[in-house]
């Protein structure tokens, strides 16, 4: 053999032991990652992310990119490990391999897509929230339906992915025709077994973190990786994963803070306050309408400082009745406020408590009130949804949604739910109906048009359907304002306190992880024949309405809440509780404690003005506060200690 022809040989031999087609795969998914991190940095632009971080970014996303390519992999190059060589070059092989291709390019652009319109509604990469939609396909389905052109974006994704495959299709003849040798064979199923096994070992999701800035953390992650961290997480046990303390050490911290609660860890329990004269009100009110509003930021509302005017019912009620001006959600969905709301308890990291096994007859409003009052859970959309009926119907509220409503009372509807109004028609009827048997009622009602697709009847605000958020918020004002002028009309109304409240704000992302005014949402106590007009200045906790609910009736009960009667006597503490599924926020005396898996601890100064956050030293009395609150809650739900007296 001539020196020629021995170079060849080895180089034949070089160039068969390399797999081109793993190889080529690798970069056509790398190449979509990067475009979709691209696409998600200039959408949120320079404001949010500036260039400076840019880099770190780019660095820390090829990172969790090559993760999950290492995972993804795996299974091409065990194909291409087991295809026999005469397969490989053969014309049938050759055109299942292109209509493979294309089916695989087409997903990874479809998962691109499906990021990109996760980014918009939400401002991050996919979540526990993502995991929760994949869980209720009808209204999610439904919903992305609705909101864009389906069919459009699938025929540019085929057609995008039909062009790919047309450039690439030499390259795939090329590589099909180079046949692999053994020493290539043996590569490939190493590479099959060993890049998963790094992947899962060198990588998690804390990584993202440490860029100074929560978008830029956001944007080095991965959907795919950040979507199965998510499905791994979606459950956390606080003592597991979070700082602890002695709970007899948390029941006194607890008990120096006002909390009447019996203490976890046994012995006396704090003295009870007796109940007092709910303060301002003139006499107390028969009965209770809650109306928890779909994503309203306070930062939408002319009462607290819009200048859109999209809400002039709002604002005039706001006027008429008891505005608090500090009032702040515990988490970033329904299911989170509807646990504040009904439970009064600091949110638990992962699930909230409304989506969990074991969730009956707690010590909720609807349990504690159900001798006494008829109670209610009124739901424009389907209440199977987030586990709504169960957890409702489970803690004795009679649960009423969009099943329940007679047809005709539905004058429009989405995948969503009914129009608000349509809500609250059927809601009035049968309140109408329960106070004309002569007991007390307690309701409470969950909008719904507030949220994508944000379509709504025609012809009742000036902003025509479907109109965005915008149109969203102004026609629920509407529809709120509509629902109390008809109430003024029946003979319970000067007995009733009407409370409207939002389960969350409409956006919390920013630039940190918490940032704490993306929490502040409205609150009106609305009773013209029982309340005076005016403003309350302190600072609340979603988790305060609960018990200030049970104080305003002067029902026993409402020492079972981890929760605060705003009208107590004594100095209010002025906490707040805030989170994400995994952080948990605590704010008081201008500072912000975070806690956060990996029992990390961490302090940072709240700018009163900017809502800017400076982390500083730990501080040691926020960080024993937030640690008895979350510890204690997390274990009373797990011991059963939540439960109502009558079934512990």
């Amino acid at each position: 053999m001539t020196k020629n022809s021995l170079m060849y040989e080895r180089l034949r031999r070089w160039r068969s032991a390399i797999p081109f087609f793993p190889l080529l795969i690798l970069l056509i998914i790398l190449s979509i990652f990067n475009v979709t991190r691209l696409s998600l940095a200039v959408y949120a632009g320079l404001d949010l992310v500036e260039l400076s971080l840019w880099p770190g970014i780019a660095i820390k996303g090829l990172w969790f990119d090559g993760a999950v390519i290492a995972v993804l992999i795996a299974a091409v190059c065990l194909y291409e490990a087991a295809l026999p060589n005469r397969w490989r070059a053969s014309r049938w092989h050759g055109v299942l391999r292109l209509i493979w291709l294309w089916g695989a390019i087409a997903l990874l652009l479809f998962g691109a897509v499906a990021e990109i319109t996760f980014w918009i509604e939400f401002s991050t990469r996919f979540n526990f929230i993502a995991v929760d939609y994949l869980l209720y396909t009808h209204e999610v389905i439904g919903n992305i339906r609705e909101s864009y052109p389906v069919g459009w974006i699938l025929s540019a994704i085929g057609l995008l992915a039909g062009v790919s495959v047309w450039l690439l299709r030499g390259s795939v003849r090329t590589i099909d025709t180079t046949p692999v040798t053994r020493q290539g064979r043996i590569g490939l199923l190493a590479s099959a077994l060993l890049l998963p096994a790094l992947s899962l070992g060198l990588s998690n999701v804390d990584q993202m973190q440490g860029l100074g800035n929560a978008y830029a953390d956001e944007l080095s992650g991965n959907g795919l990786f950040t979507l199965i961290a998510a499905m791994r997480r979606n459950e956390l046990d606080y003592d597991k994963f979070y700082q602890t303390m002695p709970q007899n050490e948390a029941d006194a911290v607890l008990g120096q803070l006002g909390v009447q609660r019996p203490p976890l860890a046994g012995g006396a329990a704090p003295p009870q306050h007796e109940a007092n004269n709910p303060v301002p009100f003139t006499k107390r009110p028969r009965n209770i309408v809650l109306i928890s509003v779909e994503s309203l930021s306070a930062s939408f509302m002319g009462a607290y400082g819009a200048s859109t005017g999209l809400t002039p019912q709002l604002d005039q009620l706001a006027r008429d009745g008891l505005k608090f001006e500090q009032v702040y959600a515990t988490g970033t969905r329904t299911v989170r406020g509807l646990e504040a709301l009904s439970l009064g308890t600091p949110p638990v990291p992962g699930q909230a408590i409304v989506r969990r096994p074991n969730n009956e007859h707690l010590s909720t409003i609807g349990e504690l009130l159900d001798k006494d009052f008829a109670t209610f859970f009124f739901y424009g959309g389907y209440g199977y949804f987030d586990n709504m009926n169960a957890y409702y119907s489970a803690n004795d509220y009679r649960v009423v949604d969009r099943t329940d409503f007679p047809k005709e009372s539905v004058m429009f509807e989405n995948v969503w739910g009914v129009a608000d109004e349509a809500l609250f028609n059927n809601a009035l009827t049968v309140l109408d109906r329960e106070a004309q048997q002569g007991k007390p009622f307690f309701a409470q009602i969950m909008t719904t048009s507030n949220h994508r697709p944000y379509t709504y009847p025609a012809g009742r605000i000036d902003i025509p359907s479907p109109g965005g958020r915008d149109g969203g918020v102004k026609y629920t004002d509407y529809a709120i304002g509509k629902f109390v002028q008809d109430a003024k009309a029946k003979p319970w109304f000067n007995d009733t306190l009407f409370v409207i409240v939002a389960d969350h704000c409409a956006a919390v992302a920013g630039k940190s992880r918490l940032p704490l005014q993306n929490y502040h949402i409205p609150l009106i106590f609305y009773a013209p024949a029982l309340l005076k007009p005016g403003a309350y200045a302190p600072m609340v906790s979603q988790i305060d309405i609960a018990p200030t609910l049970m104080d305003v009736l002067g029902h026993p009960g409402r020492e079972l809440f981890f929760g605060r009667s705003i009208f107590e006597p004594g100095e209010n503490p002025q906490r707040v509780f805030i989170s994400n599924y995994q952080e948990l926020g605590y704010f008081r005396h201008g500072i912000l404690t975070v806690l956060s898996p990996k029992r990390g601890v961490a302090s940072f100064k709240i700018d009163p003005v900017s809502f800017g956050a400076t982390a500083i030293a730990l501080d040691a009395q926020g960080s024993r506060e937030a640690i008895a609150y979350y510890q204690t809650a997390s274990r009373a739900f797990k011991s059963g200690a939540l439960r109502a007296p009558d079934h512990r």
